[in-house]
């Protein structure tokens, strides 16, 4: 995916967090989804992740309400 050494350091480089997660309103977050399923793949992981690190079932919830 074109990343290098530098993209790795110090906890990751803006470009390399900005590819590997989805963050933003519920809108972003469904692009995303959508862009992995259009792109082929049959599922897609959700980790939603709360401020303080905890899962935040919430954002789940509604992510798989509108998939249904």
């Amino acid at each position: 995916m074109g990343f290098d050494d530098e993209d790795f350091e110090d906890g990751g480089s803006d470009r390399f967090i900005d590819a590997i997660v989805a963050w933003g309103d519920e809108s972003a977050l469904r692009m995303r989804i959508d862009a992995h399923l259009h792109a082929g793949a049959s599922q897609v992981c959700i980790k939603a992740l709360a401020p303080d690190g905890s899962t935040d079932f919430r954002v789940l919830e509604r992510l798989a309400h509108q998939a249904g």
